[in-house]
């Protein structure tokens, strides 16, 4: 039996499956994105599917801390649009 990667959400702080998580990644050239198949290069973080996971990521800067970097706020604008298409579907 394979066991299922398991990852910590940068906003709620609560291990989900890799699986059900949004990868956002900052490639090897600055460039941040959202990688909804979890195979780009580059360093990731994870966060839930819910938009409040977002905000409270946005609200205490958890992305900043985990890639140890300064993020502009058109990467938070894109990821919050991902998540109203998300919520869409």
């Amino acid at each position: 039996m394979k066991k299922l990667p398991v990852r910590l959400c940068v906003g709620c702080q609560e291990p989900h499956s890799k699986r059900e998580m949004i990868r956002i990644v900052k490639s090897p050239e600055g460039e941040f994105s959202v990688d909804f198949t979890g195979k780009k290069s580059g360093r990731g973080a994870y966060i839930c599917k819910n938009i409040e996971c977002l905000n409270t990521a946005v609200k205490q800067r958890r992305l900043e801390k985990s890639f140890k970097c300064q993020i502009d706020n058109s990467v938070y604008e894109q990821l919050k649009e991902e998540f109203a298409k998300l919520d869409e579907q």
